[in-house]
């Protein structure tokens, strides 16, 4: 058990253990990192009920707080969502290493052969709030990347976090690696996160998950480089040349079926010459399912919506209210998003593919889509298994990180003999 009375000293101790065992990790067995992710995954299953009465707490300690309902969803461990987790870490646990992968080779005419291949980062520091199930995702992304890791989780997560880890823990065990690999910070003190910021000697990189709040104060106090993950403010745009049942689908799933995600809708434009049709059927029907609708000009004239302001757009609800506007072409759409998104997550719904080929061109969103809900935007979604987050910037990881978005490369160049003249 950690001292944790002494913060710097803890995290310092902290550090120096996560850099001696990623130099371990950086050349451990595919075979190795796969068993300890499915002797994980096969732990969090077995102790599935004291997960769930540890995250009992949580959900108190998250109530007594005055967390939304939708944060309190984020919060929420059930039998349902530990086999998610299980089955996350399997997930991971079967894909390719990237390790090692050449992602490119050349030969010289000086007679060099030169490889690029993936290489671990090193150390990565993960803070995120409230989500528990990232303590899994993140340990085992950053594992099967070759990278140590040490996670501090939310306050609210403490207790579950707690067992998830120690499950983890279980899996390094098992396979005959380091347990310094995966590090949790075992302290709700906020200095702790301060300190984490500051230890550019051992963390190669911040990934901060969670609010505004959060990721805005670690690009402030940050001197560790840092995979900016901000805040979901997700558009989608109804053009129209949308199918009016494609439309409603995807509105709905997008808005309602989790609000508390990042990928969850947050604000709907609406083509000026369907505002009157799929439009309105639209927000019926959202305003029906029990979103409230802030909408603009016209819009508010519809019969439960609530005049919107100027603070609505931009705005990251994570609840059951969404934003609603109409514009008067793609082009409109494009100049509402570019001021007022995250660039995160963004989707047009048409059958147009001129229309959709000129809101793929010019918005620069990490993820785009075309007639998908934007609650897709998921890197289990994507077929990596699990995601640490959704980068929102644009220096090396961008959109879903998985395990190969958390490596780097390194430059292999093989002679016989060779001398440059």
């Amino acid at each position: 058990m950690k001292d944790v009375s002494d913060i710097q000293a803890m995290m310092a101790d902290i550090g120096r253990n996560a850099r001696t065992a990623a130099a371990e990790l950086a050349c451990a067995p595919s075979a190795a990192k796969a068993l300890a992710l499915e002797v994980a995954a096969d732990a969090v299953w077995t102790r599935r009920a004291e997960i769930i009465a540890e995250n009992a707490k949580d959900m108190a300690f998250g109530r007594e707080k005055g967390l939304s309902d939708a944060m309190l969803d984020r919060l929420m461990l059930d039998e349902g969502r530990i086999q998610g987790i299980c089955d996350g870490l399997r997930a991971v646990a079967a894909q390719d290493d990237p390790v090692g992968a050449v992602m490119d080779a050349w030969d010289r005419p000086s007679g060099l052969n030169i490889r690029r291949v993936r290489t671990p980062l090193g150390v990565i520091g993960v803070i995120y709030e409230s989500r528990p199930n990232v303590t899994a995702d993140a340990g085992a992304l950053c594992l099967k990347a070759g990278n140590a890791v040490i996670l501090r989780g939310g306050s609210e997560s403490f207790h579950s976090a707690g067992v998830i880890h120690q499950c983890l823990v279980d899996g390094l065990t098992a396979a005959g690696l380091p347990t310094d690999a995966i590090q949790r910070v075992p302290t709700r003190d906020r200095a702790a996160v301060s300190e984490m910021l500051k230890m550019t000697d051992t963390i190669d990189v911040i990934v901060p998950r969670g609010g505004k709040g959060l990721v805005g104060l670690v690009q402030r106090e940050a001197r560790v480089p840092v995979f900016a993950h901000l805040e979901g403010i997700v558009h989608i745009y109804i053009d129209a040349a949308a199918d009016p049942e494609k439309a409603l689908k995807i509105v709905l799933n997008a808005k309602t079926r989790r609000t508390g995600i990042c990928g969850a809708a947050e604000c709907l434009l609406i083509h000026r010459d369907v505002a009157d049709t799929i439009g309105q059927g639209v927000i019926k029907a959202l305003i029906d399912a029990g979103v409230e609708v802030r909408g603009d000009g016209g819009l508010a004239s519809i019969d439960g919506v609530v005049a919107a302001t100027a603070d609505d757009w931009g705005h990251e609800y994570l609840d059951m209210t969404i934003a609603a506007k109409v514009v008067d072409d793609v082009d409109a759409a494009i100049a509402h998003i570019r001021t007022f998104g995250s660039n995160h997550t963004d989707c047009i719904v048409t059958e147009g593919d001129d229309v959709a080929d000129r809101f793929f061109q010019r918005l620069d969103s990490a993820i785009l889509m075309r007639n998908a809900s934007t609650q897709f935007a998921d890197g289990g979604e994507f077929g990596m298994g699990a995601e640490i987050g959704i980068a929102t910037g644009k220096m090396h990881a961008r959109g879903p990180v998985g395990a190969e978005q958390l490596t780097s490369f390194k430059y292999l160049v093989t002679g016989d003999g060779t001398v440059r003249t």
